[in-house]
C-alpha cells in the first residue's frame, strides 16, 4: 500500500479456463501494525484466507481490489491489443502463448502509477505491475493530448496500429465505463484523467460534463475539479483525480458498491438509503456526508443525471477503517435518457427521480425539512443560470439547446414550487 509499500497482504489467484476463484490473506505484519485497518466491510483483519463468491458477470475479486482493474474502455484497449499482439506473432510465423485474458490480466495491466487508490500490486520478484516500460512514461503530460486523441478515435473506428494500442496500453483508467479516456498529467503534474469525444457522439459530451461539474462546485457540492481543454480544436474534459494529495501521495479508494458489499453484477436494486446506512456504521463524518449525499441527490435530479450507479460514488479512507464520501464524479445532463435514477432513493419510491421522492427520505437522512428546502434553494440558484455558466464555458446556443431538456422539464419546476 501507497509510495512506502506496506505489505498489507497476499493475494491469491487460480484460472483454469473460464473458471477462476481467488483469496485475499492480511500479513500478518500488517495485522500487527497500530494503524491496521480492513480495505473493506467485507474483508475484516482476520488471520488467513478469505475467498470472494463470484456471481456471473462480476469479479473475481474482492471489492476493494475489482475498484482498481480497468473500465470498460480500458479493457477495450487491452483486447485490441492482445488481438494484435497475437495476429503479429502469427505473421512472425511465431504462436502465440496466451489464448484468452483471464481476470488477473486485466487487473495487472494498469500503470501501477495511476492505479486508482493506495492498493499496489507486487510480483513474486518485487516488481510492481504494471512499472515504467523502459523510454515510455506512466503518464502522458497535456502537450500529448492531440496524440492520445488521435489514438482513441482509431480504436473507436477499429482502424487502429500496433503504435497506438502501445500508446494507450496501461493508461486507462477504473473510473467511468466505456467512453474514450486516458490518464495524463496536468500543467501542475497532477495526476488527471482525460476525457475525449466519441466519435459517436450527436452533442457535446465532453462539454455538458465540464458544465454540469463546475455547476455543481457552485451549488456547494464537494466535487471533483474539473475544466476543458482545447486539443486543436477538439474539447477535452480534464478531471483532476482526487485520490492523490497535492504532492501525489496516495489515498485509499472504494466505491460505493464496495463500502455496501454489492456486486455490480448483480440484478439487485440498491439504495441511496442504504449508502446512509453504511455511512452511520463506516463513516468518519457520517452526518456531514449524508447531508452531501442528499445534496448530491437533488442535484442529479435537477440536471437529469441518471447515471448515478453504485461505481459512480466513491469514498477516500480516513482514518482506521473509517470513510468519507469522495468528491463527486462523473456528473452529466442526459436530455435524452428517461427520468429513473440507477440507484434508487429509496425501496418505496423506486427508480423515478422526483422531487417528491427526494423530500420523502428527509426524515431517514436527519436533514429538517427547512434545511431540505435551504438546500434545495442553493440548487436552484445557481441551476437558473445554467446557460450562462454555459456561455462562460465557451459553449454555443445550439450547444446548449441539445442540453435543454436535461435543465428544464417539471422537477425543477417542483422544486422552485418548494422553495417559493
Amino acid at each position: 500500500m501507497g509510495d512506502e509499500a506496506r505489505l498489507v497482504g497476499t493475494l491469491h489467484y487460480e484460472g483454469v479456463g473460464s473458471r477462476e476463484r481467488s483469496a485475499f490473506a492480511y500479513a500478518e505484519t500488517w495485522l500487527g501494525t497500530t494503524d491496521r485497518f480492513a480495505l473493506e466491510p467485507g474483508l475484516p483483519l482476520v488471520a488467513g484466507p478469505q475467498f470472494h463468491r463470484k456471481v456471473p458477470n462480476g469479479s473475481v475479486f474482492h471489492g476493494a481490489l475489482a475498484d482498481t482493474e480497468p473500465d470498460g474502455w480500458a479493457k477495450r484497449v487491452i483486447l485490441r491489443d492482445h488481438a494484435k499482439r497475437r495476429q503479429e506473432a502469427r505473421r512472425a510465423g511465431e504462436e502465440p502463448k496466451a489464448i484468452q485474458l483471464q481476470a488477473m490480466d486485466f487487473l495487472l495491466a494498469v500503470d501501477d502509477a495511476s492505479r486508482v487508490g493506495a492498493l499496489r500490486f507486487q510480483d513474486e520478484n518485487g516488481v510492481f505491475c504494471r512499472s515504467t516500460e523502459p523510454g515510455h512514461r506512466t503518464a502522458p503530460p497535456l502537450i500529448e493530448l492531440n496524440q492520445l486523441l488521435t489514438a482513441t478515435h482509431a480504436v473507436e473506428t477499429e482502424t487502429e496500429t500496433a503504435a497506438d494500442l502501445a500508446y494507450l496500453r496501461g493508461r486507462g483508467t477504473s473510473l467511468g465505463g466505456m467512453r474514450p479516456k486516458c490518464t495524463v498529467l496536468d500543467a501542475g503534474g497532477r495526476l488527471t484523467i482525460g476525457k475525449f469525444p466519441s466519435v459517436n457522439d450527436e452533442r457535446s459530451v465532453t462539454k455538458g460534463e465540464v458544465l454540469a461539474m463546475q455547476l455543481a462546485g457552485a451549488a456547494g457540492l464537494q466535487v471533483a475539479e474539473a475544466r476543458l481543454v482545447d486539443s486543436d480544436g477538439v474539447p477535452v474534459a480534464l478531471i483532476r483525480r482526487f485520490d492523490r494529495t497535492a504532492n501525489g501521495g496516495r489515498i485509499p479508494y472504494v466505491s460505493a458498491a464496495t463500502l455496501l458489499g454489492a456486486d455490480p453484477a448483480s440484478p439487485q436494486e440498491h439504495f441511496y438509503t442504504e449508502i446512509v446506512d453504511a455511512l452511520r456504521v463506516n463513516g468518519a463524518n457520517p452526518q456531514a456526508d449524508i447531508e452531501e449525499l442528499w445534496r448530491r441527490m437533488a442535484f442529479s435530479i435537477l440536471i437529469t443525471n441518471v447515471d448515478d450507479h453504485l461505481h459512480n460514488h466513491g469514498f477516500l479512507h480516513a482514518n482506521r477503517g473509517l470513510w468519507r464520501l469522495a468528491p463527486a464524479f462523473d456528473i452529466n445532463p442526459f436530455p435524452d435518457r428517461v427520468r429513473e435514477l440507477k440507484t434508487w432513493i429509496s425501496e418505496e419510491t423506486g427508480p423515478m427521480a422526483t422531487i417528491e421522492a427526494l423530500l420523502s427520505v428527509c426524515s431517514y437522512f436527519r436533514i429538517s425539512g427547512e434545511r431540505a428546502r435551504e438546500i434545495l434553494r442553493e440548487l436552484e440558484h445557481t441551476l437558473s443560470r445554467w446557460r450562462e455558466a454555459g456561455l462562460a464555458l465557451g459553449m454555443t446556443e445550439r450547444e446548449l439547446d441539445q442540453f435543454s431538456e436535461a435543465f428544464e422539464h417539471p422537477e425543477r419546476e417542483a422544486a422552485r414550487r418548494v422553495v417559493a
